[in-house]
């Protein structure tokens, strides 16, 4: 048996971290000395020690460690990893995204497009016969998803159509949502056709006015462009929203290699309050 600074030379682990490991549960001595309290360890700790060492290192926490000890086999265990893998990869990926928002930031700084501001104009949307995918999706960023369904779609379905030629979203929403958002993407036809699947045709809503901004490059830009209407509604205050915004990529991923040559439209549906008085 060891004493716990013996132990701790043996293993290369601190006294305080075999403490610390004694208060959590994860290892506990051998016995305590009655008459001494000392803790003691033996040898046969080591393996058990090491397992510990290995899950901290691979970033599991205590009570994750506590249930691997509890639940050691190899296919447990290689779950529980694999699991810890796509945990650091999402952590990794939110990290770079952080990076690029800094350097993008940066480089704002550096060129005065930190406050870009984009002109506002307005102009009334005709109906359109569209053909359209809606559905309620985990967030803004899987937008894409639908429009690869809606391509899917209209390649099998509608060879005869290009799906990258009047296409918008609408955003059924009434505010800015964080998860399950209502999204309906569209591409303009020219005649109706039977729905199905999920994949409908419709007429969209003609809107006398629309508030509309052009974005140009990449689509981190886009956040300024509902800052310029924001402002243009604060200095026109006859105005205020309704109905659903919109969102035209005009040139994008699929059509335009530079991000740097992006051309986004963003739409939001507005109406002129009359004056108090009639």
């Amino acid at each position: 048996m060891f004493k716990i600074g013996e132990f701790s030379k043996l293993t290369q682990v601190s006294v305080r971290m075999l403490r610390y490991y004694d208060e959590t549960g994860l290892l506990k001595p051998a016995r305590v000395d009655p008459d001494t309290n000392y803790r003691l360890y033996s040898v046969d700790q080591i393996p058990e020690l090491h397992k510990i060492l290995f899950l901290r290192d691979t970033g599991f926490n205590v009570s994750e460690i506590a249930d691997a000890l509890a639940h050691w086999d190899d296919a447990c265990i290689a779950a529980r990893l694999n699991a810890k893998a796509r945990e650091i990869r999402s952590a990794i990926e939110s990290e770079r995204e952080k990076l690029a928002k800094i350097a993008a930031a940066l480089g704002d700084l550096q060129t005065e497009k930190i406050t870009l501001h984009c002109n506002v104009t307005l102009k009334s949307i005709p109906a359109y016969q569209v053909i359209s995918r809606r559905r309620v999706i985990p967030d803004y960023f899987s937008e894409g998803q639908l429009w690869e369904e809606l391509a899917g779609f209209i390649r099998n379905e509608l060879p005869d159509i290009s799906e990258n030629t009047g296409g918008f979203a609408i955003y059924h929403d009434s505010e800015c949502r964080e998860a399950d958002v209502d999204v309906e993407v569209c591409v303009v036809v020219d005649r109706p056709g039977e729905s199905r699947n999920g994949f409908t045709f419709r007429v969209t809503e003609a809107v006398a006015t629309m508030a509309c901004a052009m974005v140009y490059g990449p689509f981190e830009n886009i956040a300024a462009a509902y800052t310029s209407v924001a402002r243009w509604l604060s200095e026109h205050d006859r105005y205020r929203m309704t109905g659903q915004s919109r969102q035209i990529c005009h040139r994008g991923p699929w059509n335009e290699a530079d991000p740097e040559r992006y051309l986004t439209e963003i739409q939001i549906p507005v109406e002129r309050m009359m004056p108090e008085g009639g």
